[in-house]
């Protein structure tokens, strides 16, 4: 099948799919679900075949990796988002203008979505789940990273819709290789938008040559700052957490920022806390000195305190007050999510009104922001832009508005 021919399909399944009765489309998720659950073994047999292609020292393989217990997330996950209302036909504006014409505004799906990502498997469920609960057929272009696992897990898709009566190119996959990406960025008549989710590489790229509109999901350099009033042992848990609960992912910390007046103290503590999960850390001089004897210690260089690491590293900076670490921040934040650590409540308010991000923390890990963290379902991506989608990038951004207007003959 050309991707020609895969285009025109998912472009006329997307109509069934709108007129699907709401209880037939929450059976068509939990069928999903089921899916996955009653077909774990096959899921992880591919899984194991994109592994093996890999360097096995690569940190980027957790993204890749899936198990038994991810895949009962996935499973939960898809069950929630069928739990959640349908964010089409809403009435969202109501009103009879002067001439009589009854005037309406509601929430309609955007049409046919597509989305080029890179080596996390998971995406693939996330994204069409969504799609179809918002009623928006979709186009997914993975990467060879994950190519086997895809195939398996549109399969599963695809046999569900099927059982369903929908079209299977409701949910369609296009081949991995690069060059198919060209022919998604010309396919104005067939994609409504085009959504990247990946490397900042990846997403510039998308951007720069798409003349489908692009919605962004952007990489993450987060910032977790300890005020020198901070609670030193809520702030070592929260760096820790920040850093290593999973430090392949967008919302893991990259930098941590430290008040000179507390630094001795919290990175004494710091030490044996990251030295249990080997952290690479990257330390500015002040506290290079600091962390004297600390067996994965570095001397920063300065392109280190704007790395997306996605690995067991980060960067660590000594800063003289709230206001060096703001400007740290405002010239080195990817505008994702960013963090203070402090009892000062005036701290802590202009943190969160200075801070230009998409979730701002006070008192709390970097890591929850996510879609399900936030009641949103899954999530397609975390979008740092601002325009239409801000944050996890969710349902209820999966639509857009129709204008509705009931006559009796009127003309201007």
């Amino acid at each position: 099948m050309s991707i020609q021919t895969t285009l025109i399909k998912t472009n006329k399944a997307k109509i069934a799919l709108q007129k699907l009765p709401e209880k037939q489309l929450k059976g068509l998720l939990q069928a999903i679900a089921h899916g996955i659950l009653k077909n774990e073994a096959a899921i992880l047999k591919a899984n194991k075949k994109d592994l093996a292609a890999k360097e096995p020292n690569d940190p980027k393989n957790d993204r890749l990796m899936l198990n038994s217990e991810r895949l009962k997330n996935i499973a939960n996950a898809i069950k929630n988002i069928a739990l959640l209302p349908d964010p089409t036909g809403t009435v969202l504006a109501k009103r009879t203008l002067p001439n009589g014409i009854r005037l309406k505004k509601v929430a309609v799906s955007l049409g046919v979505v597509g989305a080029i990502y890179e080596s996390r498997p998971n995406v693939t469920y996330d994204i069409a789940a969504l799609c179809l609960r918002s009623r928006n057929a979709c186009i997914l272009k993975g990467s060879s990273d994950a190519q086997h696992t895809n195939k398996v897990s549109i399969s599963i898709i695809q046999t569900a819709l099927k059982e369903f009566g929908l079209d299977i190119n409701t949910v369609s996959l296009l081949p991995p290789q690069r060059e198919v990406v060209q022919e998604m960025f010309t396919a104005t008549r067939y994609l409504d938008v085009l959504i990247p989710r990946g490397s900042e590489g990846l997403i510039s790229f998308v951007r720069q040559n798409s003349l489908v509109p692009v919605i962004e999901t952007g990489a993450g350099v987060c910032h977790v700052y300890i005020e020198k009033t901070a609670d030193l042992k809520k702030a070592v848990a929260i760096a820790v957490n920040a850093k290593v609960s999973r430090p392949s992912v967008c919302n893991a910390a990259d930098t941590i920022l430290v008040d000179k007046d507390i630094a001795t103290d919290f990175l004494y503590l710091l030490k044996p806390a990251f030295e249990k999960y080997e952290v690479e850390i990257f330390a500015d001089a002040v506290s290079y000195k600091n962390l004297k004897g600390y067996p994965y210690l570095i001397k920063a260089k300065p392109e280190d305190f704007g790395r997306e690491f996605l690995s067991l590293k980060c960067a660590v900076k000594t800063v003289k007050d709230i206001d060096e670490a703001l400007d740290h921040i405002a010239e080195y934040s990817t505008k994702h999510s960013e963090a203070i650590v402090s009892k000062n409540k005036k701290a802590c308010e202009r943190f969160v009104t200075e801070v230009d991000a998409a979730a701002v923390y006070t008192n709390a890990s970097t890591r929850f922001t996510d879609g399900e963290e936030f009641g949103l379902g899954a999530e397609i991506g975390i979008s740092t832009q601002k325009l239409h989608a801000r944050g996890p990038f969710a349902l209820e951004k999966l639509v857009t508005e129709k204008w509705i207007l009931e006559g009796n003959g009127q003309i201007r």
